[in-house]
């Protein structure tokens, strides 16, 4: 499955953030590029690709190898959270539900 967000944080600033989140799920970096990172762990295997897009933001691009709506993705839109809140320190985020 594939997950994208849009980000206005440094590629740096994310590729951190993602070497910091997902090794407490249990996924160790397989890979590890300028740009990109690979994880893999019990809940599955991802890979994160991360360009500059439009000017000043950032297009962050998850891949997973599971179908559906897995542990794995709902791990991913976690992540995209942290990313919204390094973003935003300021503004509370909250479920709609």
């Amino acid at each position: 499955m594939r997950h994208y967000h849009r980000t206005h944080l440094a590629p740096d600033a994310a590729l951190k953030i993602a070497d910091e989140f997902f090794p407490t799920i249990g996924a160790m970096r397989t890979s590890s590029l300028a740009r990109s990172r690979a994880f893999s762990g019990p809940l599955g295997t991802m890979t994160l690709k991360i360009r500059p897009d439009g000017g000043h933001y950032t297009f962050l691009e998850v891949e997973t190898d599971q179908t559906g709506e897995s542990r794995l993705d709902r791990n991913v839109k976690r992540y995209f959270v942290k990313v919204r809140k390094a973003e935003m320190p300021a503004r509370a985020l909250e479920a709609a539900y």
